[in-house]
């Protein structure tokens, strides 16, 4: 269980520089014209990654100590983020982030194509962004 949650918790680094290379590659290559392989890679890996990240936490949720049902459990602001927050934003970010590849890819439009990665990575990774537990949160995450 501990090694899932380290991968759980370093795997977030990787995540979160694939979605930030995508926004600012999108960001640079809308003007091109062109939406080349290469970017239609780094916003596969991306999505791939947040994926995989996904997989991982679903296991954590149904086999972690920090998830409680017990009564009282939305009181508890650890026991909320974990078994409400940190969940619902999750499936939120990657919806949109899935939902911004797949639009990505139906545009005709090479400028339309980076717009949208723009528009839903970022939004996806705001929501990302503010829903990890980081240690100054005191909800007993950590950096790795």
């Amino acid at each position: 269980m501990n090694g899932l949650v380290a991968a759980h918790s370093g795997m977030r680094w990787i995540v979160l520089i694939l979605i930030l290379a995508a926004i600012f590659n999108a960001i640079a290559s809308k003007a091109s014209g062109k939406y080349e392989k290469k970017d239609k890679m780094l916003n596969l890996f991306a999505m791939i990654f947040l994926h995989i990240q996904l997989l991982v936490g679903i296991i954590l949720y149904f086999n972690s100590g920090k998830v409680s049902f017990a009564e009282g459990w939305m009181k508890n602001a650890s026991t909320r983020f974990y078994g409400m927050e940190h969940v619902l934003l999750m499936l939120i970010a990657i919806t949109l982030v899935t939902i911004g590849r797949k639009k990505a890819e139906k545009a005709s439009l090479a400028a339309n194509k980076h717009g949208a990665i723009v528009k839903f990575y970022a939004i996806g990774l705001i929501l990302i962004i503010i829903s990890i537990p980081w240690p100054f949160r005191n909800l007993g995450g950590s950096w790795f």
